[in-house]
């Protein structure tokens, strides 16, 4: 369980104690409670306090990167994640689909680099509290996360070698200033990579043991200082925010942060929407994997989501526990304890955060949805998934506490109106020390 969840049970158990009985907001500073619009129970007061982003703590440390707090490491990292030199066509950086204007995703569908993505681009903000990345999981530390798309074939479409001569040619300074000396390349092919083309696995097979070694080092410190950079992304207060926080005060005058009908809606999503038992804590996220029944975009190949994905990341020579973590073994909790056969993981997807949904259209992770009314009209239909079982049947196993979702066009309205509600600005924070 998530550091954020538990501090989120606590504090509504604490709420509960100190308030028992209170049917409004009164407590706390001895103002009078609010008018009754904005009156709510002790129990919806705790669920309320716990998704305040106030109550998010600080970004884990990552053991398997022992740079990701230097400052030469984060200034690198930024230059690299806006260097297009650093893909097949020399057009292509991170920030391509991680734009800083829209909240460091594309808006895209589908992600688009060299050539056309199968999954909507995730946006990277607050992603160093997920102890899994991407829609499915495959990978298990933002730095490792950072390697795939430079060597995947459609988005940035580079190979390991070309990637680790362009650091030695135009940042030899900046990487020994973070990672120490830069090791030697002798005889290292322009293009190499033991994930590449045919041409490009053939030289890679080529190459000394000592030489793939070396290679595969620069490669994975391009991924630490990249991570290290992005660790620095932090949601800023938004209105929600700004009125719990009055809430919680017991002052009335925090009202004016949310409009009557963006306060219904607050009431449907942590109520009978249900949509607080996967969207919880300050992120707005249980950082887990659901199947909900979303239809993939090609109908003849369902997407199977997470139970494809545990093979991946087990066998990812730059997980936590490979030769290019820093991490000790015991600290690779998460890896080591991994449930590799869940049946309900079968078309399973990343839970993501609602932090600024309202600005992210389309929706889903392959875009399948283009409004968050059509979003809210899918969990209301609950259909049968393409792939595995959905959540959101009734009675569904593991979760035979859910109950269908029945929402009027007027809540439907109001729940849309609320999450409007949680956009905020992107805050580039000081690294942890």
């Amino acid at each position: 369980m998530r550091t954020e969840r538990l501090l989120a049970t606590t504090l509504g158990i604490v709420l509960l104690v100190i308030a028992p009985g209170v049917s409004g907001l009164a407590f706390g500073t001895g103002n009078p409670a609010p008018p009754p619009r904005d009156q709510w129970s002790a129990t919806e007061v705790g669920v309320l306090a716990s998704l305040r982003l106030s109550q998010l703590p600080p970004t884990p440390s990552d053991p398997s990167n022992a740079f990701e707090a230097s400052p030469a490491a984060i200034d690198f990292g930024r230059r690299l994640f806006n260097d297009k030199r650093f893909s097949q066509n020399q057009a292509v950086s991170c920030a391509s689909c991680h734009d800083a204007k829209k909240q460091f995703q594309d808006g895209l569908p589908v992600g688009k680099g060299v050539g056309t993505g199968a999954r909507r681009t995730m946006p990277i903000v607050g992603s160093g509290h997920s102890p899994w990345l991407f829609w499915d999981g495959r990978k298990d530390s933002l730095w490792a996360q950072a390697l795939g798309p430079l060597e995947d074939a459609v988005e940035h479409g580079g190979n390991r070698t070309r990637y680790a001569q362009l650091v030695q040619t135009h940042y030899p300074t900046a990487y020994e200033k973070t990672f120490g000396k830069m090791p030697a390349l002798p005889g290292a092919p322009v293009d190499a990579s033991p994930t590449g083309t045919p041409t490009e696995k053939a030289a890679w097979k080529a190459m000394d043991a000592g030489t793939q070694q070396n290679v595969n080092r620069v490669f994975a410190n391009l991924g630490k200082a990249i991570a290290s950079f992005e660790k620095t992304l932090a949601h800023g207060e938004t209105r929600f925010d700004q009125y719990v926080e009055g809430m919680v005060r017991g002052d009335r005058g925090a009202q004016r942060f949310l409009s009557p009908q963006e306060v219904d809606g607050l009431r449907v999503f942590i109520g009978k929407g249900q949509c607080v038992t996967c969207h919880n804590g300050p992120l707005f996220t249980d950082q887990s994997f659901h199947n909900t029944g979303v239809p993939p975009r090609d109908a003849g190949k369902p997407d199977p989501g997470r139970a494809a994905a545990i093979a991946k990341v087990q066998s990812d020579e730059f997980n936590c526990l490979g030769a290019f973590s820093d991490a000790k073994a015991a600290q690779c909790q998460e890896l080591r304890f991994l449930t590799t056969d869940d049946p309900s993981l079968v078309g399973a997807f990343k839970t993501p955060s609602l932090r600024d949904v309202a600005l992210r259209p389309p929706f889903m992770h392959a875009g399948q949805f283009a409004s968050m009314e059509e979003v809210i009209a899918h969990y209301v239909r609950a259909p049968a998934a393409a792939v595995g079982h959905t959540e959101l049947a009734h009675g569904a196993p593991g979760h035979t506490e859910r109950k269908p979702i029945r929402l009027s066009d007027q809540e439907i309205k109001a729940l849309v109106a609320f999450l409007g509600s949680l956009s905020g600005p992107v805050l580039e924070v000081a690294a942890r020390k």
